[in-house]
């Protein structure tokens, strides 16, 4: 049977999309070969042509260089047509990447998804709430022992703080007085000794004592300005 039939040729892959494009560019790098290989000739003839007087040498120039120029304008055309092919192929190529990045994303999601339910499982909204509050009870226990400890042991409970508001605000009131005046607040200020002689209204001491009229002006005086009193002369 094989030998009358003949064995089964495995047929060949189809080409790629990046296969068809490496071939289509290759036959636009020979098709702009040939582009510049007629520019080069049409450069060559119009330089005839110019240097050539009209008559049938001028024309026949001419005609050879409508020709060359008609096959250019024909392998641009298949130039031309071959890029649209290369760029139809490229966004062939660009969707069909998309695709496959969709298709890497919709399984790494799923794959996600996946664990993420388990994970999910040994977690509980329950939990959560209780553990919540069991921290809340013990910041407001931690509070409380903060508050106690740091409970002042000199100081009454029953002082009115409004009280003590209002003697702040007279104090500040009489140092801000006392500054305007004299520059420096009395409780800065050296203290002064009391004047006892000017508190009990004494008189002053006297310096000397005048004598009474009637008296002889030329009476002696002590110390004290009082009349000295004689002493007995001394006889011998």
């Amino acid at each position: 049977m094989k030998r009358v039939f003949g064995l089964k040729k495995d047929k060949e892959p189809p080409p790629s999309i990046q296969d068809s494009s490496d071939r289509i560019n290759k036959r636009g790098e020979t098709v702009d070969e040939k582009i510049k290989k007629l520019d080069a000739e049409l450069a060559r003839y119009k330089e005839q042509i110019k240097n050539t007087r009209p008559g049938p040498a001028q024309e026949a120039v001419k005609s050879r260089a409508m020709r060359v120029l008609k096959q250019k304008r024909m392998y641009e055309g298949q130039r031309d047509m071959l890029y649209n092919q290369t760029f139809n192929l490229d966004q062939v190529a660009f969707a069909s990447e998309g695709i496959k990045d969709a298709q890497q994303t919709v399984s790494a999601l799923k794959s996600a998804n996946k664990e993420l339910k388990g994970l999910m499982k040994t977690v509980k909204i329950q939990d959560i709430d209780n553990l919540q509050d069991e921290m809340m009870d013990l910041m407001d226990v931690s509070s409380e022992i903060q508050e106690t400890l740091g409970r002042s042991y000199s100081v009454p409970d029953d002082i009115d703080e409004e009280d003590l508001m209002g003697e702040l605000d007279a104090l500040e009131a009489d140092m801000a007085m006392e500054t305007e005046s004299d520059g420096v607040p009395s409780y800065l200020q050296p203290d002064k000794e009391p004047d006892l002689d000017s508190e009990l209204n004494l008189p002053s001491a006297p310096t000397g004592h005048a004598a009474p009229a009637g008296r002889a002006n030329n009476q002696a005086e002590d110390e004290l300005g009082l009349p000295a009193v004689p002493r007995a002369s001394l006889r011998g």
